[in-house]
């Protein structure tokens, strides 16, 4: 019986970080249970309403955060804070699919739109790897606004 997955992120700032991945990724910040947002509504301030209300300590409101494919098909990200920085390389990375299908020049024009798109939501761009055929097509390596490096494939 095959499983689902949640892929989950270490973080000081878990909604800032929750929603860079939501907007990186075509994902949804989730409203709180029993919330329907209205068109616009940001989810986080219908989020701290509902923290307020059931008694959460306002120093607590962003221990968590979650973004979800609005479709179901992909994992849902959860966020969490941690007291601890980022040390050291991923062992584990994200590979956002920008450019499927596309080879060469066009490919790489394709992984740099879209580079660009996310160094403007806070990414970093690391390192550009050129197109070496056979065995890889090119990719970007970036950096999300906390550090975790991620590529752009």
């Amino acid at each position: 019986m095959s499983r689902t997955i949640q892929v989950t992120f270490d973080a000081h700032d878990p909604q800032g970080l929750s929603r860079f991945w939501a907007e990186a990724m075509g994902y949804v910040n989730p409203p709180p249970p029993g919330t329907t947002l209205e068109p616009g509504q940001d989810p986080f301030d219908a989020w701290h309403a509902f923290l307020e209300r059931v008694g959460v300590p306002e120093s607590e409101w962003n221990s968590a955060s979650a973004a979800e494919d609005p479709d179901g098909d992909g994992p849902r990200l959860f966020f969490q804070r941690v007291p601890e920085g980022k040390t050291a390389k991923n062992r584990v990375h994200l590979d956002l699919r920008a450019a499927p299908g596309l080879q060469g020049n066009e490919r790489m024009a394709a992984l740099e739109t879209e580079c660009e798109r996310l160094v403007a939501l806070g990414a970093t761009r690391v390192e550009r790897r050129e197109p070496e055929p056979p065995m890889t097509h090119g990719h970007l390596v970036m950096a999300d606004p906390e550090g975790n490096e991620f590529c752009l494939d």
